[in-house]
């Protein structure tokens, strides 16, 4: 199903993806429109999948005291489901993604150390169907427009 947003939807998933959780009777006053019709226009577009649920974002300061890491994964043929099963049960692993190029997958780790993060990529390169992985330890961000600190 197609959904068509106009500008006041826009800036309603705008100001969503900046807090989830701020009172609809404030979005309205930010929109300039009646609380009821705030609530409809968030129902209609949870109904049509736009959006799809909420989440938590992680702030400045738990992000400090991580190590992240981009790994890349080549995986053998009709393995990828039981890879990504696996990779789904670890809890380091926040984002798998479908890529193209030399690598089939690029997997998002976050870890409390290095030496967690080295026992992670031991178990991931274990993993049955893995044929080979490449890894970049993230050594900061320069720009991150999803963070809440800007």
């Amino acid at each position: 199903m197609k959904t068509s947003l106009d500008e006041i939807d826009r800036q309603l998933l705008s100001l969503l993806q900046t807090n989830a959780r701020e009172g609809t009777a404030l979005l309205a006053r930010k929109l300039g429109l009646a609380r009821t019709t705030v609530v409809a226009r968030i129902a209609r577009l949870e109904r049509s999948g736009v959006v799809a649920g909420y989440g938590v974002r992680l702030g400045a300061r738990l992000d400090a005291s991580t190590v992240r890491a981009w790994c890349s994964l080549s995986v053998m043929p009709k393995a990828g489901p039981a890879v990504l099963r696996a990779l789904g049960a670890m809890p380091e692993v926040e984002e798998v993604s479908a890529v193209s190029g030399p690598f089939d997958y690029l997997v998002f780790l976050r870890c409390t150390s290095h030496e967690q993060l080295d026992r992670l990529l031991d178990q991931v390169g274990q993993l049955e169907g893995v044929h080979q992985t490449q890894t970049s330890i993230v050594l900061s961000r320069k720009i991150d427009r999803r963070s809440v600190d800007g």
